[in-house]
């Protein structure tokens, strides 16, 4: 209890680094562009235009509303695959500035897994136009996506300080990490419905998919405008505290040797 107590303590000290990183990545990832924040919503609008086009004639017609449903699984997807690919490389990234001076490692993780939730944010723009292009209509249900999110959140986190931790030692789990995350893609249903896959496969990744059960939570708040199942709410829960328990866990063991190593 001590120590937690110590580390939430750390952590509001160095809240304001914490900001200052978050604002670093985000205007470094639009630094020189035109258009600036607002590629945030083209970018994810662009992607939903090309594929919605490739895969409407297969899936359209098992599918209420293709576009926002389509939308709505890239952009989870995307964001997972930002934060965590963002903070697998946020340790060995800042190995000059840790060599410097004493900064809480874990300061890095947090900075990259944020800064990829507040472009996640504002590509909910994006999600609002098509929304309306397609009169798909809002709903109260939407009020419970900031649980969704927090949970998408907290799980990316989790996985992000995990492939910090390996990066660190294991610089070719980039490599195998993007083959996964390609893999990850096509067992998730973000451009399919689930009911198209053979019995077996629908029951593995409705079961051990994580994405599933932020995208299906996803959608259910948006495109059906009901409440997600419990079982997806608490599966979902789960998993992100799981993954964030496993995840800081490895960091914090192997964190004292990774000025050895960068």
């Amino acid at each position: 209890m001590k120590s937690l107590r110590f580390r939430i303590k750390m952590f509001r000290q160095y809240q304001d680094l914490i900001g200052e990183l978050v604002t670093r990545d985000i205007k470094l990832r639009y630094r020189r562009s035109f258009l600036g924040y607002v590629w945030s919503i083209l970018n994810p609008l662009l992607i939903m235009i090309i594929m919605t086009v490739v895969f409407s004639a297969m899936f359209k017609r098992n599918i209420e509303n293709f576009p926002v449903y389509l939308l709505i699984g890239r952009m989870s997807y995307d964001f997972m695959k930002t934060s965590t690919s963002a903070a697998m490389k946020s340790v060995t990234g800042n190995a000059a500035l840790m060599k410097k001076t004493y900064i809480p490692k874990y300061i890095f993780t947090v900075a990259k897994v944020t800064s990829s939730l507040v472009d996640f944010v504002f590509s909910l723009g994006a999600l609002m136009i098509v929304i309306i292009a397609t009169r798909s209509g809002f709903h109260l249900t939407m009020l419970f996506l900031p649980v969704v999110f927090l949970e998408l959140y907290c799980f990316s986190m989790g996985l992000g300080f995990l492939l910090a931790a390996l990066h660190v030692f294991f610089r070719d789990i980039q490599y195998i990490y993007n083959a996964v995350l390609t893999a990850w893609m096509y067992l998730t249903p973000i451009f399919y419905p689930i009911e198209s896959l053979p019995k077996s496969l629908q029951i593995f990744i409705s079961t051990c998919n994580p994405l599933y059960y932020y995208v299906t939570q996803f959608r259910c708040c948006v495109l059906y405008g009901t409440m997600p199942d419990s079982r997806l709410v608490i599966g979902g829960w789960l998993i992100a505290v799981v993954m964030m328990v496993i995840g800081l866990f490895v960091f914090q063991r192997h964190k004292d040797n990774f000025i050895l190593y960068i």
